[in-house]
């Protein structure tokens, strides 16, 4: 039986491989500025300052696009938190440090042009939007008792599906500048994604049975940084009944793809332990696609409803 590495062992055997994928990520990166999404020529002064306070019928989004918008935003804001979560699991020293500065910095980008977009354009209320930051920072982040594999394996899901909630909320927006602004921000996802995608996958070749274990932790109790804050659930709802975010894109888009490219169902070399993971990863996503396509038929019905309704 393979004597099973500690976390700093791991952590060792593993540089090699974030020093090439950072290399890999600096090369395809493309520097953007967040000045250059927001449409400046459309800001007025507030009350303070002489001008007009918020007002709803400023606001050009809909209901679902301002929910996507402060929710996706909100989850950015926790910035901070997420530093020192993966700091403290990564270290600040040689390549992983690197990259724990790297992947903050291009984070921060994120959070500025959409609060940017969203005041200039009036598109929520300012007032509301400060108060839920302070709200949700304030409480922070906290990710539990995870493991240093866990952590890896969490974001390689995590960064994907924000990836794909910034997408379609672009889209939903109705506004080519938002459109622009959050597909620039979801290829900054997408290479998160793949440095944390391609980390996992070669954990997997070096200490398989554990990696397996925290796959499978991580898909069975999946929940998106900022599921703690105000107003979550009804605006995860709204998202996912407009197919912005539902859990056929989180088993179709998300989950599946990345246990795909680690090649989770053919791979050998697994113990007991993590062919007993593997095979309740099989029970765990039957039961995440049954949900989806209970949840897909009552979306269905409902919008039904609503169009016999006229």
């Amino acid at each position: 039986m393979a004597t099973k590495l500690t976390t700093t062992q791991l952590l060792h055997e593993l540089e090699p491989v974030v020093a090439e994928n950072l290399d890999r990520h600096n090369s395809m990166a493309r520097p953007w500025h967040p000045h250059d999404y927001v449409p400046w020529s459309d800001g007025k002064n507030f009350a303070a300052m002489g001008g007009v306070d918020w007002d709803p019928e400023q606001s050009t989004l809909s209901e679902t696009a301002k929910a996507a918008m402060v929710l996706n935003l909100l989850t950015e804001d926790n910035l901070p938190s997420y530093h020192r979560e993966i700091a403290m699991h990564f270290g600040r020293d040689g390549a992983w440090g690197t990259w724990v500065g790297q992947w903050t910095a291009e984070e921060n980008r994120h959070g500025i042009v959409m609060r940017d977009y969203l005041v200039v354009t009036r598109g929520v209320d300012p007032v509301d939007l400060e108060n839920q930051r302070m709200a949700h920072m304030i409480n922070g982040y906290d990710a539990g008792e995870k493991s240093m594999l866990q952590t890896v394996a969490y974001v390689s899901f995590q960064e994907l599906a924000t990836r794909v909630s910034h997408r379609n909320t672009g889209k939903a927006c109705g506004d080519p500048i938002a459109d622009a602004m959050l597909a620039r921000i979801a290829k900054d996802e997408n290479l998160h994604m793949i440095f944390y995608r391609n980390l996992v996958g070669a954990a997997f070749d070096r200490a398989p049975d554990e990696t397996m274990v925290a796959v499978l932790q991580e898909v069975k109790h999946f929940e998106m940084p900022g599921s703690d804050m105000k107003n979550f659930r009804r605006a995860s709802v709204l998202m996912a009944k407009a197919g912005i975010y539902d859990l056929r894109q989180h088993h179709d888009d998300v989950i599946m793809p990345v246990l795909r490219h680690w090649n989770v169902f053919e791979r050998t070399g697994f113990g007991p332990e993590g062919e007993a993971a593997r095979e309740e990863l099989v029970g765990v996503l039957a039961a995440l696609d049954a949900a989806a396509s209970r949840f897909e038929d009552s979306r269905d019905r409902a919008l039904a409803r609503a169009a016999a309704r006229g």
